[in-house]
């Protein structure tokens, strides 16, 4: 028995040895802050809130670097950067902000109340745009008759 652990120390060490003279020497440990994903014993860094700096990270169970998602309410620019999916304007300006999706999982765009000068009918909540004369600019108009159709008043 004490024969067979001294081969098997014969065998391993020397593969131990092989082995740690190839990994890099500052293996950085999970929330160290760091720049390249091999700085980190983890394999993982990435951005872990709103500050941009990178600190290492856990891997998935599926061994992916899930980097840090914004919650709703907070400005984005596209649909990967919110934890919903769901970057959207909530009003007239240009903005976009992380919004939770509906119950049926859609990500809606706002869309001018009635009243509000439009382009298109897609702008409207009652996708109905409409030149009300015919000097007057387009706006947004509830939808009328038997049919909810978008006709003139």
């Amino acid at each position: 028995m004490a024969h067979a652990r001294h081969l098997l120390l014969l065998f391993v060490l020397p593969v131990f040895l092989a082995l740690k003279r190839y990994m890099p020497p500052s293996h950085k440990g999970i929330g160290e802050p760091c720049k390249e994903h091999l700085e980190c014993q983890s394999g993982c860094c990435a951005v872990n809130s709103l500050n941009p700096q990178k600190f290492c990270t856990a891997q998935t169970f599926f061994l992916h670097c899930l980097s840090w998602q914004k919650p709703t309410g907070h400005s984005c620019l596209d649909h990967g950067e919110c934890q919903s999916s769901c970057c959207v304007t909530n009003s007239n300006s240009a903005l976009r902000f992380c919004m939770p999706r509906t119950i049926f999982y859609q990500c809606l765009q706002w869309r001018k109340p009635n009243g509000a000068l439009c382009s298109d009918h897609s702008e409207c909540r009652s996708k109905c745009c409409i030149l009300l004369t015919e000097v007057s600019p387009p706006r947004c108009i509830p939808r009328s008759g038997i049919l909810a159709q978008c006709l003139p008043l």
